[in-house]
């Protein structure tokens, strides 16, 4: 991450709205991260996911730690609409949370509005060109 000292190891360590998306990266808190992020209430993380194809269990682990408390959980998938496996979906509804899949800006634009709400959301953003 870049534009504002104190933030290493690709961590944020507060949650923030995602001001702007695309080039391969987002901008949040005043900086920018080329990459994909992994939005959580205890910050925002680089995340190693490229394409909707990574997105399974191990990716999303820290998404389903029980201290969290999560309400909802969005799914950026990149430019389409994407999809997970059944085996994700369950471990998300076991522990109560919402898992929605969708393309990249309509997570954005999703988390962003929960987010001012004061909803317990995260999100796993794919950075999209």
């Amino acid at each position: 991450m870049a534009g504002r000292e104190g933030f290493g190891a690709g961590h944020y360590p507060h949650q923030a709205p995602v001001d702007a998306y695309g080039d391969f990266g987002f901008r949040f808190a005043e900086m920018s991260h080329r990459g994909s992020i992994l939005c959580l209430p205890t910050g925002i993380f680089a995340w190693p996911v490229t394409s909707a194809s990574g997105i399974d269990l191990d990716a999303l682990a820290p998404a389903l730690a029980p201290d969290l408390g999560l309400e909802v959980f969005l799914v950026g998938a990149g430019e389409g609409p994407g999809s997970v496996s059944e085996a994700l979906r369950a471990a998300f509804r076991e522990r109560s949370i919402i898992v929605e899949i969708m393309g990249t800006g309509a997570a954005v634009r999703t988390y962003n509005v929960l987010l001012a709400d004061g909803r317990a959301v995260g999100a796993a953003l794919v950075a999209v060109g």
